[in-house]
């Protein structure tokens, strides 16, 4: 198998990656703000979960699909700052009553996994990130380059949960604060909103 010495280059790296200001940590950071830290941690599970499917997708080679078609790519980048979108309208419409209990619920809950879900897969930015990261730290020498894949996935994933649960954690404590005023949630529920268009109109431009 991979070297250790190459494993903690790679898990070293994958942290740093983690912390570098993206879609997926601004995602976690304002859902845990919005509405705790239970919130973004659920969302974190939701990204995480899209990461098991874009490693998988690497290991058998699917992800090369979306770095040689440019129909594919575009179909599910499409669809990706659609759902985008999508959750912003929601947000802007959102009262500051649904704010305030919506981390109670669990379908509320289930919804936020969900969406983590969506967010993570629909981005085909990450499928060929992976594809061309990970066989970075890969060595036919040592194995199957496709159990390579997913233990260097599980590892990416691994950095993940650490990085973005202290994320969650984090802002997760500003939210009963800001949740004692209706004029606060409202300003939290504009800028959540205005994330989410951000963060559509950067996927929707995004070239592979």
């Amino acid at each position: 198998m991979i070297a250790p010495e190459t494993l903690i280059t790679f898990f070293s790296a994958s942290i740093l990656l983690g912390l570098a200001p993206g879609p997926d940590n601004i995602f976690v950071l304002t859902q845990s703000a919005l509405r705790g830290r239970c919130a973004g941690i659920i969302v974190m599970l939701g990204l995480c979960t899209g990461l098991i499917v874009h490693s998988i997708a690497v290991a058998l080679g699917v992800a090369v699909i979306f770095q040689t078609s440019a129909v594919a790519f575009s179909g599910l980048k499409i669809v990706g700052a659609g759902y985008l979108v999508y959750l912003a309208w929601r947000t802007f419409r959102a009262p500051s009553e649904i704010i305030r209990n919506s981390s109670k619920g669990e379908i509320n809950r289930r919804k936020l996994y969900y969406r983590g879900i969506i967010m993570n897969i629909t981005n085909p930015k990450v499928s060929i990130f992976f594809l061309a990261f990970l066989p970075q730290f890969a060595d036919p020498s040592r194995g199957p380059i496709s159990l390579q894949m997913l233990l260097l996935g599980g590892l990416f994933i691994l950095a993940t949960i650490l990085v973005f649960g202290g994320i969650a954690l984090l802002a997760g404590t500003l939210g009963p604060w800001l949740n004692r005023s209706e004029i606060s949630q409202k300003v939290m529920n504009r800028v959540a909103g205005t994330v989410f268009l951000g963060l559509a109109l950067k996927l929707a431009t995004t070239e592979r």
